[in-house]
């Protein structure tokens, strides 16, 4: 199995969303590909990146290939993953912008998803993600957490509809959060 490690949090010591991506990717055992957009963040896209996306592979100038080249190595992570990990904090209710980027950077017209006559359709298709969330006060789930539908509809619009939240939350009023999210971990990976 391939596996294809996305960790947002941009803490990395006590970081509770990374020690759950760890204990996930442990049980699930595999190739391990990671990707730490936390602590080395994606560029937010540019004009230069819109525009090389809308223009034919063959008629890009070198300024749209040098735009889109993490972008083409952030979709290949992806494509060659049998699984998607991804650890993340809820920050002020959603994802981190660290996150919200890396989406905006694989979300590629005609290579992650396409247009039908029906609507978008994913291109992503049998892959599985399991999402690591924590959170000091938002409980995933709740009318304030913006952070996992988003996450699981944005998936899903690539494709990816084998959607897993394990999560950590409202770990300021509940330090039992922990060893839940750890729980249902061993019982998704067994």
């Amino acid at each position: 199995m391939s596996i294809l490690r996305i960790d947002a949090s941009a803490r990395t010591e006590g970081s509770t969303s990374r020690k759950l991506a760890d204990r996930i990717v442990e049980r699930l055992g595999g190739d391990v590909v990671t990707r730490d957009i936390g602590t080395n963040p994606v560029p937010q896209v540019t004009d230069t990146w819109v525009a090389g996306t809308f223009t034919p592979p063959a008629d890009r100038s070198g300024a749209h290939r040098d735009a889109l080249a993490l972008s083409d190595a952030l979709v290949a992570e992806l494509q060659a993953a049998d699984t998607i990990v991804i650890s993340t904090p809820i920050y002020n209710f959603g994802v981190p912008a660290a996150l919200k980027a890396w989406a905006d950077h694989v979300a590629r017209l005609g290579v992650t998803f396409q247009y039908t006559e029906t609507g978008p359709k994913g291109l992503l298709e049998g892959k599985r993600a399991i999402i690591a969330v924590a959170s000091g006060g938002t409980k995933v789930g709740s009318d304030i957490d913006f952070a996992t539908p988003w996450l699981t509809f944005f998936l899903g619009f690539i494709g990816i509809h084998d959607v897993e939240i394990v999560a950590a939350d409202g770990l300021m009023g509940d330090p039992e959060g922990v060893g839940r999210a750890e729980a249902e971990i061993d019982a998704i990976a067994a």
